[in-house]
């Protein structure tokens, strides 16, 4: 079937014509793997985009787009967007492409995917996919039923968030925490590990009110970031030591009496044995590990526990050194701890997304998995690619959507040797030749948001948003949804899975009969662009103020009966080939410490060689590595730099603007310096996104991240990373 038949429907509704003008304003969604999912309006004349801007009317977003969508335009209509099939003609990485039709491309991927195969078994092929856009349709799932009927090697996609929702939803199971919105009825705002104001931009309008009616904002973070600078009182703190500040906080809220025994009494668990596993980590024990001052420590548990309500921010960088999930863990008891969850605006704020019925089952269809099936990380990808898995049957096609890995994805020297084998056959859809599309056989052409229908769950706030496709797909552009039914289609598969148009994808998105679904339909969705979830509003939303939790007790599990029962697990978040609940490796059912595997303390003698902490943040201007190609993206967010402090500069004889190499044993990269206090002795920062072919180098942070997990949850560990640093 043709896209334009896929999504004719959807385009009717959601649309206000002005006659007299001869436009028509259409509502869409920010696709951007971002916790905000802002509502958009598209203005459209003769069929073309002609402007974009933030939806006024959307009570959280409120008309406000970031940096990284507010000239969205220029992606649609960029000169450089891959607009037909492409077939490589030159030498692996070279660039070199000819268009050819999408008949040769289908006839050439399904006589290789079927040759592959046939020859060494359907697990030879492997998916690499992730969150390039975040719509349900189009986005992490859309590939896994075609890839499940293949019978090739399943993905794991652990990159982001996979520790802490294992940790959090042992502790307090899979509940949406605190709303957003609620937070201006906090009183004591702990921001982790979030950098706000780059990255959840929407969230601080809220914050900022909950300041002026009182509130004390506090951020703990080893970078005084936008928002650490806008705060009340910055904590730096050593990479990858979070778990020690947050187990020394437990320590002083329990040892000081500051705890609400009613609270604990009536809707925890395990409340003895975690107090007598909070005595050892006392305040001066965790200034030794941290960095931050065991007075500085107390302030901090004391003003938590007794401003109440207190809320607690964690951000994604929470998870990334050895002790992520453990370190979620703890956080994840201090609310219970302080009888933070009795009112509005108290609690932890993870992710909303939990409170959404979004039907996984129906986009990723688990049950065409064959049993046994083989599972690779792409985290580990490299390895996969050059035989560091020992992989039986080897990788001998891979085919990338939503991703761009050879910027992404950790292990980037060996993974650039992976993509150049020649035996190898790499299919790539993208809207540009990106790092990793330089790599590939073919190139198909995919749609931007404007040119496709989707629905959109949020992992930042409660509301829907639906994206109504506003303008044709230029070239030959199709979206994933089309992409993977032409695939079936020349593959030979007939399931009614692969027959599905949009619409009827889109029917079956969430469970429309859910409670917190009462109200909303698709027609409304269409007709009005975005709608709250059905639950209470902000100021009244306290659903665990008399417990009631998501987890096995019904109560906040201090001691995890998960862990107990089923030691180590993966939390299945948007994935295929879940082992949600198998048994895995024993795992503690009691909050502890896990140090940093890289890190002075911990690995001296790695350290003589290697003495700075490497982290790499989201960057302000790029989402991941989306719009790092775009000039306005890349004068925005400026050079690749990396930030050191004046000391460290100076022992190295560094100054501003230098070009200097940052380098380990995995790898090295090549930035300009910037020499800034915001940051710790002994700690370095650059953020990360910008593309391969940009540096100087040809490398980026990604050639020097480890491949190693984290305690749970399959998580990465690019916060626990040791470099040393030398002028180019």
């Amino acid at each position: 079937m043709s896209t334009t038949a896929a999504t004719e429907s959807g385009t009717a509704a959601g649309m206000a014509t002005d006659t007299a003008a001869g436009t028509t304003h259409v509502r869409g969604a920010c696709p951007h793997d971002c916790p905000d999912t802002c509502a958009m309006t598209v203005t459209v004349q003769d069929g073309k985009a002609v402007n974009l801007a933030g939806d006024r009317e959307h009570p959280y977003t409120r008309g406000g787009l970031c940096v990284k969508v507010d000239n969205y335009l220029d992606r649609v209509y960029s000169p450089e967007r891959i607009l037909y099939p492409m077939r490589r003609t030159g030498p692996k990485g070279s660039g070199s492409f000819e268009r050819i039709t999408w008949e040769q491309a289908l006839d050439e991927i399904a006589t290789r995917f079927r040759g592959i195969a046939a020859e060494f078994g359907p697990e030879a092929i492997m998916p690499c996919s992730y969150l390039g856009t975040q719509g349900i349709l189009n986005g992490l799932n859309v590939g896994d039923p075609f890839f499940a009927k293949l019978g090739a090697t399943i993905a794991e996609r652990t990159y982001c968030d996979s520790g802490a929702c294992t940790a959090y939803t042992m502790t307090i199971g899979d509940c949406a925490g605190v709303d957003p919105e609620s937070l201006v009825h906090s009183k004591f705002i702990l921001v982790w590990a979030c950098n706000v104001m780059s990255t959840n931009l929407h969230l601080w309008p809220f914050i900022a009110e909950a300041r002026k009616r009182g509130a004390t904002v506090v951020v703990v973070d080893p970078v005084k970031t936008r928002t650490a600078r806008a705060a009340d009182w910055h904590i730096p703190i050593r990479p990858g030591t979070d778990g020690a500040l947050a187990l020394a906080m437990m320590n002083v809220i329990i040892e000081e009496g500051l705890t609400d025994a009613d609270y604990i009494d009536n809707y925890t668990v395990g409340y003895e044995e975690l107090a007598e596993r909070a005595k050892q980590y006392t305040p001066e024990w965790a200034a030794e590990e941290t960095g931050v001052p065991a007075e500085d420590i107390r302030k901090l548990a004391r003003a938590y526990a007794t401003a109440q309500p207190s809320v607690i921010r964690i951000g994604v960088a929470i998870e990334r050194h050895a002790g992520g999930g453990q370190t979620v863990r703890t956080l994840a008891c201090l609310p219970a701890l302080v009888g933070a969850w009795r009112n509005p605006g108290g609690g932890i704020l993870q992710l909303p997304l939990w409170a959404f019925p979004v039907n996984w089952g129906a986009m990723m269809r688990p049950d065409m998995l064959e049993p046994g099936k083989r599972i690779v990380n792409q985290y580990q990808l490299g390895q996969a690619l050059t035989g560091g898995l020992e992989l039986d049957p080897p990788i001998k096609a891979l085919m990338v959507y939503n991703s761009n890995p050879v910027v992404v994805c950790p292990d980037q020297e060996r993974l650039i040797e992976g993509l150049m084998r020649d035996d190898l056959f790499t299919v790539v859809s993208e809207q540009f030749m990106t790092d990793t599309a330089q790599f590939a056989d073919l190139v198909l052409p995919a749609t931007t948001q404007l040119e496709q229908d989707d629905i959109m769950f949020s992992w930042g706030h409660l509301y829907i948003t639906y994206n109504h496709r506003a303008i044709t797909p230029l070239g030959e552009a199709i979206p994933n949804t089309e992409l993977f039914r032409r695939l079936a289609a020349r593959m030979g598969f007939t399931d009614p899975v692969f027959r599905r148009t949009d619409d009827d994808m889109i029917a079956e998105a969430f469970d429309w009969s859910a409670p917190a679904m009462a109200g909303i339909t698709v027609e409304s969705l269409k007709e009005k662009g975005w709608q709250r979830l059905n639950v209470p509003p902000a100021d009244q939303y306290a659903p665990y103020a008399q417990g009631d939790f998501p987890t096995p007790s019904r109560k906040v599990e201090f001691k995890s009966s998960i862990a107990e029962a089923v030691g180590n697990f993966v939390v299945p978040l948007f994935r295929q080939g879940s082992n949600d609940h198998q048994p895995g490796t024993p795992v503690d059912p009691l909050p502890h410490y896990v140090p940093p595997r890289e890190s002075p303390h911990t690995n001296p003698e790695l350290a003589a060689r290697h003495p700075l902490s490497l982290i790499t943040p989201k960057p302000h201007a790029y989402l991941n590595s989306s719009s790092a190609n775009l000039p306005m993206h890349r004068r925005v967010q400026g050079d690749p730099t990396v930030l050191i402090h004046p000391d460290d500069a100076a022992e190295r004889s560094i100054a501003t603007g230098d070009d200097v190499r940052i380098f380990n044993d995995r790898g090295s990269f090549v930035v300009k310096a910037k020499l800034d206090k915001a940051v710790l002795t002994g700690v370095v920062v650059s953020a990360y996104g910008s593309w391969r072919s940009h540096s100087k180098s040809l490398s980026t942070m990604a050639s020097l991240n480890p491949t190693a997990f984290a305690d749970l949850g399959n998580a990465p560990t690019f916060s626990d990373t040791l470099v040393q640093i030398e002028r180019a």
